[in-house]
């Protein structure tokens, strides 16, 4: 598994964008190539859950959607996504309703991301609960990874993501936008 200080591998994933629900809206593909050179000039926050249709997994990409703001806020986007692929994606959000027209990325890995960062379980043969932070020179800044049955906290994903910006030490429990010292 890659670590802090590693830098992000070469990756190419097919995302469902922002706010989509179907293929095809207005004329508009919701897909969307990433790499690791988009968002350029931006902190990538990516995060990885086991499966789509799931129970744990939606109640991370709603606390993630709550704090979009507050990322784009901070110069980040956030990406989360699985192995399954992008129309697995759009339906999911078109069937549960607290991820219908999602404000943030759901990407489909092929294996690029999930193999090149290190984070598949081998047994399950599906990604772990991984997050990354990743600074706009494509540096990995943390990396916190959970067993598949027990979800993160994304607030603590923001308060990670604020120290990270400060350049200074932060105490342990620094809230955001906290004291250093």
């Amino acid at each position: 598994m890659l670590t802090v200080g590693d830098k992000l591998p070469e990756f190419s994933v097919v995302a469902a964008k922002p706010g989509f629900n179907m293929p095809e809206e207005n004329g508009e593909s919701a897909f969307e190539t990433i790499t690791n050179d988009s968002f350029a000039g931006k902190w990538k926050i990516i995060f990885f859950y086991p499966k789509d249709f799931t129970f744990v997994c939606p109640t991370e990409i709603v606390e993630f959607a709550k704090l979009n703001e507050e990322f784009a806020d901070r110069d980040a986007v956030v990406l989360g996504g699985s192995t399954d692929n992008e129309f697995v994606k759009l339906a999911w959000r078109r069937e549960h309703p607290d991820l219908k027209s999602l404000n943030q990325y759901s990407f489909a890995d092929n294996g690029s991301l999930v193999d090149g960062l290190g984070v598949r379980d081998k047994a399950e043969n599906v990604a772990l609960r991984a997050t990354f932070v990743v600074d706009p020179h494509g540096v990995i800044q943390h990396v916190s990874v959970n067993n598949l049955n027990v979800g993160r906290n994304p607030a603590e994903i923001l308060r990670i993501l604020d120290g990270l910006q400060t350049d200074e030490l932060c105490p342990c429990n620094r809230a955001v936008g906290g004291d250093t010292l």
